[in-house]
């Protein structure tokens, strides 16, 4: 019976995978043959010499540090969480390096949006100090101290950011559904910095704007030299730009306010204003069109004393019309001169979509600062939290995605803004979007209004805030007389920890003692919930439903409808193993030390597989 890899996805050996499905003849005694890549790829390979590069200190370490895998794992922790047995929502503590580790596993290719406002690197932000050997070993390490800002006067000021920021992004990228966007809240620090990273792990053809975000509504009083910052930025990227379509705005539906013997129709203009409008870009749609006075015909042709009507002058050049002369001929019918201008018919098709749209502005010039305090002090909250993004700035970028049942990643939480604006959407749309929040617990200042009140770390704040924006936008909901009960406030909550799961010392002395501790799979002071959350994890099924059934009069854990069956008890008998295949399960998984001897071990997957189980392992 094969155990469950205690390890995350192994990212560089999946890669090698597929480049073996793309070119199986570069393979060489099972490694990869470079000179082979070499010829395959022909002349699309760039030479190194003189190439265009963007590059730093340390970047190969931090491409590295995305790939290798971790055996960390995420542990429940009830207490702290809300609605835990009904809710979707999932706020995780730890250094978000390693728990997007975590997550590949599950949510690989289903994220539909990521949201993250990462440390802007102003001097005093803390910079995460990644060590490539033990991360969950340094995040341990992390969570024990203050945290250490970056200062301008380092060596390695922009060097550290970029390689914080450079795996992270990576591993973002593959959890993004294929028509997913990422939105990246950055400021004049390192704007050009993150735009040349994100082009070079989302690709350049992927970039989709950077949206100047007004920061504050006047000027402050300054010297009268300086010219003030009064914004910062939002970059959105796409993973794939070619299946990606943005909701526009819907400004109401077409009228036909015309009708002939085809039927209803409305006029549009035959002149083309976009930005290849003009008679450079299609020199052979410019020429003149001549209409008749008499009969009002229009034609290429002029008759004697016609009108010649030529394309209005688009930025102070020629324009030119939307047809050639050929189409021109033979769907003239369809043109009319009205107000001084050609209009063209569109007539009424009710296979068409008849709505009205306008493209949403990039310019961010209603979301100042200041909302994102007001949210704050309405939860009586705003001394323990420092610059808060607006709650409605998070809820306008949401709404580019036509979707409103989709999963929200947020990997540099903060204040929780995201899953504010998650919760609040939900309640005004009936939407079912669903949020997951990564931050690593930065201790507060000793001296700061939220040390003072309790909260150790930011953690702690940007979980009360939920809970109270939850609780406020529910009673909001009640006092306009709404029904609720759909409505997700709640969130579970996971901390990062080593892995639960003992490993053998191959160092330590054999003795009677040794041989019994590596008998028992549980760590000291760890229990059966968190060893069935690291399974769930590992083993990709992290987001189903799970629930506790009774199987021939024991508790066992339903995954996913029956998907997966989990019996972790102490005492697993062969009539237990047939009492499961009456489920019908794909995997079943097992306590190692359940069994109550080695014949119903190996009788159980013998078992099970005669019953069509695919996947029988052990923990």
């Amino acid at each position: 019976m094969d155990k469950i890899n205690k390890e995350t996805v192994d990212i560089a050996k999946e890669n090698i995978e597929k480049l073996k499905e793309l070119f199986p003849n570069i393979i060489n005694d099972g490694k990869i043959d470079f000179d082979q890549l070499k010829t395959v790829l022909g002349e699309e390979l760039d030479e190194p010499n003189e190439r265009y590069q963007f590059t730093w200190n340390g970047k190969k370490d931090s491409i590295k540090l995305a790939q290798t895998t971790s055996t960390g794992t995420l542990r429940p922790s009830k207490d702290d969480s809300i609605n835990w047995d009904t809710t979707e929502n999932l706020y995780i503590e730890g250094d978000n390096l390693e728990v997007l580790k975590q997550l590949q596993k599950t949510y690989f290719g289903k994220i539909k949006m990521i949201y993250i406002d990462p440390p802007y690197n102003t001097g005093g932000d803390f910079v995460y100090k990644d060590n490539f050997k033990d991360n969950i070993k340094n995040y341990k390490e992390l969570t024990n101290q203050q945290l250490r800002s970056n200062p301008e006067t380092s060596g390695r000021y922009h060097t550290d950011w970029l390689n914080m920021m450079y795996p992270r992004l990576m591993l973002a990228r593959n959890l993004l559904a294929e028509d997913g966007v990422i939105f990246v809240s950055i400021d004049d620090n390192e704007v050009e910095n993150l735009k040349k990273l994100m082009n070079e792990i989302f690709g350049e053809s992927n970039f989709i704007s950077q949206m100047p975000r007004k920061t504050v509504g006047h000027l402050r009083v300054l010297a009268d030299y300086e010219l003030q910052k009064l914004n910062d930025y939002v970059l959105l990227y796409t993973k794939n730009k070619a299946v990606i379509n943005f909701k526009k705005n819907v400004t109401g539906t077409i009228n036909y306010e015309y009708e002939d013997e085809n039927g209803k129709y409305t006029l549009k203009a035959f002149q083309n204003s976009g930005a290849n409008g003009t008679r450079k870009a299609r020199p052979n749609l410019y020429y003149p069109i001549y209409l008749n006075r008499l009969t009002q015909k229009l034609s290429l042709v002029n008759s004697g004393n016609d009108l010649e009507i030529l394309p209005k002058k688009v930025r102070n050049e020629d324009g030119r019309w939307l047809w050639s002369k050929e189409k021109f001929n033979t769907d003239k019918e369809l043109l009319v001169y009205v107000n001084n201008t050609i209009k063209k018919k569109y007539y009424y098709d009710e296979n068409e979509d008849q709505t009205k749209y306008q493209a949403k502005k990039t310019w961010l010039e209603i979301f100042e600062n200041r909302l994102g305090t007001n949210a704050l002090k309405k939860l009586n909250m705003v001394s323990y939290f420092n610059y808060s993004k607006p709650v409605e700035l998070i809820e306008y970028l949401i709404e580019h995605i036509f979707q409103n049942d989709l999963i929200i990643l947020d990997f540099f939480s903060g204040s929780a803004t995201t899953a504010h604006a998650v919760m609040k959407l939900n309640a005004e749309d009936g939407g079912n979007r669903k949020f997951i929040m990564v931050q690593l617990p930065e201790k507060t200042d000793e001296s700061s209004e939220a040390y003072k009140a309790g909260y150790e770390n930011i953690c702690e704040i940007g979980k009360e805030r939920i809970r109270r924006a939850g609780k406020q936008i529910k009673e909001e909901l009640e006092k306009e007389g709404k029904d609720t009960s759909s409505l997700d406030i709640g969130f579970k909550v996971f901390k990062l920890d080593e892995t639960n799961i003992k490993e053998w010392d191959a160092y330590e002395e054999v003795t009677e003692q040794t041989l019994f501790n590596q008998e028992q799979v549980l760590k000291d002071g760890r229990s059966k919930d968190d060893l069935l959350y690291e399974i769930l994890l590992k083993y990709g099924v992290f987001d189903k439903k799970v629930k506790e059934i009774t199987v021939n009069n024991k508790k066992m854990v339903s995954v996913g409808e029956n998907s997966v069956i989990l019996d972790l008890s102490d005492s697993i008998s062969l009539d237990d193993v047939k009492a499961i295949t009456q489920l019908k399960p794909m995997t079943v998984i097992f306590y190692e030390d359940g069994f109550e001897d080695d014949n119903v071990k190996i009788n159980a997957e013998v078992i099970l597989k005669d019953h069509g189980v695919e996947d029988v392992r052990s923990v």
